[in-house]
């Protein structure tokens, strides 16, 4: 069975781009929802290592660890607003801010990306996330359907089918109109204005195809292809030899970059893809070394990676009222590189009776676009 891969996927836009969320909503640009207001961050972590501007957000990801029975953590991408210094991968940031629990043990469960408290507007109701939080919830019913009231329940699964009936003709919406829509209500702002912001939209979740199958969107006409192309051979509906990439008739083509646009064409929309302890879809062969763990000398492992697509609808956005744009941005993917033990990033160390914050940098890496510097 091939890895789950999540794709993050525009939704609506922010009333306000300094609107305030929490650390569970998922979204592209606006400011850093925080899980509390003193974290103790140590001021360079939000400063460009260029120039020393105060970084702004690109990409806050709520990134529970069902294996790890972590459901407090959320990655942060950061990069400097500057366009001298936002082309230069040390301008870019990624901060891991997780709860640290005591007695943390390995439950044996699959890695799984939860949205428990996805938020995209307050008077929508949010998409599923992902697969895994259902069985989750199924497995937590099994356990204790000796302390349910079933008149209860049958009201709960009556609801439950309500909300995904609007959810799925929303989502729907979503897709055929292929951009994000703007949020009719308007939430508490932040009101420092020294925080420079990307303009905000929210993300919900897809799955991306596993390989051998293949899907057509009716409402964007976008088809997804197999990964293995020659697999195709069998089925004949299955077959777009427009979208095929020959690699017989292109000697000279990258098969590492023409498996990525292949993969990036299939969904056109995709802003970022997760799957922790996956494998990433570079745009090209050379990459550097990532090192190990900072704090506990673990390897890291593949957890996130920013696409291309995620510029474009920045760049839909620019009517002036963000103090930052992506204009200097020439890269295909970043991609982000975490601790393989998501380890407690704070002095208390898990300690038996002790439960607090953490943050820690992780690794970024960068795939430029070489045509555009040429």
């Amino acid at each position: 069975m091939g890895e789950e891969v999540h794709l993050g996927l525009p939704g609506p836009w922010a009333e306000d781009y300094r609107e305030k969320a929490d650390h569970y909503t998922t979204k592209i640009g606006g400011v850093p929802d925080w899980p509390k207001e003193d974290l103790g961050i140590e001021p360079e972590l939000l400063q460009c290592g260029l120039c020393g501007t105060r970084l702004c957000l690109v990409a806050q990801v709520y990134a529970p660890l069902a294996k790890l029975n972590i459901e407090e953590r959320t990655l942060y991408v950061l990069v400097c607003p500057t366009p001298k210094c936002s082309h230069n991968p040390q301008s870019w940031k990624v901060l891991r801010v997780q709860k640290c629990l005591s007695g943390m043990q390995t439950n044996g469960k699959e890695d799984v990306l939860l949205q428990r408290k996805e938020r995209v507007c307050s008077n929508e109701p949010a998409p599923s996330s992902s697969v895994g939080e259902h069985k989750e919830e199924s497995n937590s019913l099994n356990r204790n359907d000796d302390d349910f009231d079933l008149d209860a329940l049958a009201e709960a699964l009556e609801q439950a089918a309500t909300l995904a009936s609007s959810t799925k003709k929303k989502n729907k919406s979503k897709r055929a109109n292929n951009v994000p829509t703007k949020c009719a209500v308007v939430k508490e702002k932040v009101n420092d204005l020294t925080i420079p912001v990307l303009p905000c939209f929210y993300i919900y979740y897809d799955k991306e195809q596993s390989r051998g199958k293949s899907n057509v969107c009716s409402s964007s006409k976008e088809t997804v292809l197999e990964e293995d192309i020659l697999d195709m051979g069998n089925d004949e509906e299955e077959k777009w030899e427009g979208e095929k990439y020959e690699y017989d008739s292109a000697p000279g083509a990258d098969r590492t970059f023409l498996k990525f646009k292949k993969r990036l064409d299939a969904y056109p929309q995709q802003c970022f893809r997760y799957s922790f302890a996956g494998k990433p879809l570079l745009a090209a062969t050379n990459l550097r070394d990532v090192g190990t763990c900072k704090l506990c000398g673990s390897p890291r492992q593949y957890e996130l990676q920013l696409m291309s697509p995620l510029s474009y609808f920045l760049h839909q956005a620019g009517d002036g009222s963000s103090s930052c744009a992506p204009n200097a941005w020439s890269w295909l993917t970043l991609v982000v590189y975490s601790c393989s033990k998501s380890c407690c990033p704070s002095s208390c160390g898990a300690k038996p009776g002790n439960c607090c914050w953490g943050v820690v940098e992780e690794e970024i890496v960068m795939q430029e676009d070489e045509a555009c510097n040429a």
